[in-house]
C-alpha cells in the first residue's frame, strides 16, 4: 500500500484492498488516511476543505491531520515574512504549546519538544540512554526569543526549541495579534486589526470569540456577568481586540463594534489554541461566509 501511494498518491484503493490489510491497527490508520486524502482532493482548496471540516455536525478528521491543514494553512499566510517572531508565533497553530509564568511573565513552550527534552536532556538517543541508567543529566533550558537570540531561529525552526514570551506589551503577543490578522485575511477575506489588551471594558460589550476551549468558557461567563473563580482567571493569559477595517464586513447587528479575542490554558498549563474559531466565530456578513 505504501510503495503504491508513493508512486501514485492519488491511486483508488478497493475496499478489499483495504479490507486486506491484516493489522487492524494498521488498516484503521490507512483508512483515516484514504478519508483526509479523498477529502482534500475533493475540495477546491486546502481553505475550503479546512472550511468544510468544521461547518460539519461533527469533525470526523483525526486531529493531526487537521493540524497538517492548519500547519500549510499558516506557511501560505506567513509566506514571505523573515520575520522570527510571526513564525514562532505561527506555530501555536499547529503545535500544543505548555504556558509557565516566571518573573510576571507568560511564557509559552512546545508541548512536545518539553516532553522529549524530560526524555532525552536534550542530548537524543544518547541522553535516552543515560536516562534509561538513572544517569544524572543537566536541566535543559529552553531559549526565550528575542532580539539577541533570533537570527538563529531559522537555524533551529524544525526543531521548535523557542519559547514565546506573551505576556502583554510582548513582541510574541503583538506577533501572534499579526498572524490572527493574516489568518482572517486568508479565511474570511475580511481586513482587520488586533491588539493586545490588558483588560475588556466596555459597557457595550457585544461580541467575542475564545481561542481555545477555556478562554471561550471564562468569556462567556465574564459576558453574563457571572464569577468566575480566580484560577480560571490565572489562567487567562491574553485579551485582544479585533477591529474590522469595513463594517460593511460585520453583520448589521454589531457593525462598527470591537471583537474580543482570549487566549487561555488548561488546569494543566496546556494550552492548545484553536484557529478554527476565526473566522467561524466571527460576525461576518453574510457575502463574506463561504457558501452564504
Amino acid at each position: 500500500m505504501h510503495a503504491r501511494l508513493c508512486s501514485d498518491p492519488v491511486a483508488v484503493v478497493a475496499p478489499q484492498t483495504l479490507a486486506s490489510i491484516e493489522d487492524a491497527d494498521a488498516r484503521e490508520n490507512w483508512a483515516e488516511f484514504l478519508k483526509f486524502r479523498d477529502r482534500v482532493l475533493a475540495a477546491p482548496s486546502i481553505e475550503a476543505c479546512y472550511r468544510d471540516v468544521f461547518s460539519r455536525e461533527q469533525v470526523d478528521l483525526a486531529p493531526p491531520f487537521i493540524d497538517a491543514m492548519a500547519q500549510v494553512l499558516v506557511r501560505a499566510v506567513l509566506d514571505g515574512t523573515e520575520d522570527p517572531f510571526l513564525c514562532r508565533a505561527g506555530e501555536m497553530f499547529f503545535r500544543q504549546q505548555r504556558v509557565s509564568t516566571e518573573d510576571k511573565r507568560v511564557l509559552s513552550a512546545d508541548a512536545q519538544t518539553i516532553a522529549l527534552y524530560a526524555e532525552t536532556g536534550g542530548f537524543g538517543g544518547v541522553g535516552r540512554l543515560l536516562r534509561q541508567q538513572a544517569t544524572p543529566l543537566p536541566e535543559v533550558k529552553m531559549d526565550i526569543l528575542n532580539g539577541e537570540n533570533a537570527p538563529f531561529y531559522w537555524l533551529r525552526d524544525e526543531l521548535y526549541s523557542f519559547v514565546l514570551d506573551l505576556s502583554p506589551g510582548s513582541e510574541g503577543a503583538s506577533a501572534l495579534a499579526r498572524v490572527l490578522e493574516r489568518w482572517v485575511a486568508r479565511m474570511a477575506g475580511a481586513g482587520v486589526t488586533i491588539e493586545p489588551v490588558a483588560r475588556i471594558d466596555d459597557e457595550r460589550w457585544r461580541w467575542h470569540v475564545g481561542l481555545d476551549v477555556d478562554a471561550t468558557g471564562i468569556l462567556n461567563s465574564l459576558y453574563r456577568g457571572e464569577e468566575v473563580a480566580a484560577e480560571a482567571m490565572e489562567r487567562l493569559l491574553v485579551l485582544f481586540r479585533l477591529d474590522f477595517h469595513r463594517a460593511a464586513d460585520m453583520r448589521a447587528d454589531v457593525a462598527g463594534r470591537p471583537v474580543y479575542l482570549a487566549l487561555a490554558c488548561r488546569p494543566d498549563r496546556t494550552l492548545r489554541l484553536k484557529p478554527q474559531n476565526l473566522p467561524i466565530g466571527l460576525p461576518l456578513a453574510r457575502s463574506l461566509v463561504p457558501g452564504g
